[in-house]
């Protein structure tokens, strides 16, 4: 296994995210094919376990070593701003506070479900950092930034990737932020 994958892997098989890019949503793949790093990996799993709690249970991974991605959406001034917050699954993006700070927006709430399938083109309950639309910041907890390894979406609801912190502070547009995750 590369890179610290069976950190956060549990009972998984774990292959390099670049040889298993069938496994990926398209724009997953490009941004994965694009970064080039060895050690994302990817895993296939059963989509009806793509959920982080049922995820986890059945696959014996950590529940501090997996990290959400939620699409945020806030307005200013008739724009609707977009942000993608990575946070740890054990902590709840601070929306209401952080986030609406830096995206400076009056008020800033989750994305409706439609809204963030569309824009990202991936599957709910797989959206990830690696290939979000090119003009929204990727704000993402110093927690997850220092894991060894993380288990995130793929993109799609039938596989993970699993990959260090620092190589989603690699991505375009991405930003730690101190406070995100609480």
């Amino acid at each position: 296994m590369g890179a610290d994958w069976a950190l956060a892997a549990g009972t998984l098989d774990v292959t390099s995210a670049l040889e298993r890019l069938d496994l990926l949503a398209d724009p997953v793949a490009t941004s994965v094919r694009q970064l080039d790093d060895a050690r994302i990996g990817a895993t296939e799993i059963d989509p009806d376990l793509a959920d982080t709690a049922a995820f986890c249970e059945k696959y014996g991974s950590p529940l501090e070593l997996s990290a959400n991605c939620v699409v945020v959406a806030g307005k200013r001034a008739g724009e609707v701003r977009y942000a993608a917050c990575v946070v740890l699954a054990t902590t709840r993006a601070d929306v209401n506070g952080v986030v609406k700070r830096r995206l400076d927006v009056r008020k800033a709430s989750f994305a409706p479900m439609d809204d963030a399938v569309e824009l990202t083109s991936m599957e709910y309950g797989g959206i990830t950092p690696f290939g979000l639309p090119a003009d929204w910041p990727i704000l993402i907890d110093p927690e997850v930034a220092k894991a060894p390894a993380l288990v995130v979406g793929s993109g799609v609801r039938r596989s993970k990737l699993i990959a260090p912190g620092e190589a989603l502070t690699n991505l375009p547009n991405a930003e730690v932020l101190e406070g995100l995750g609480r």
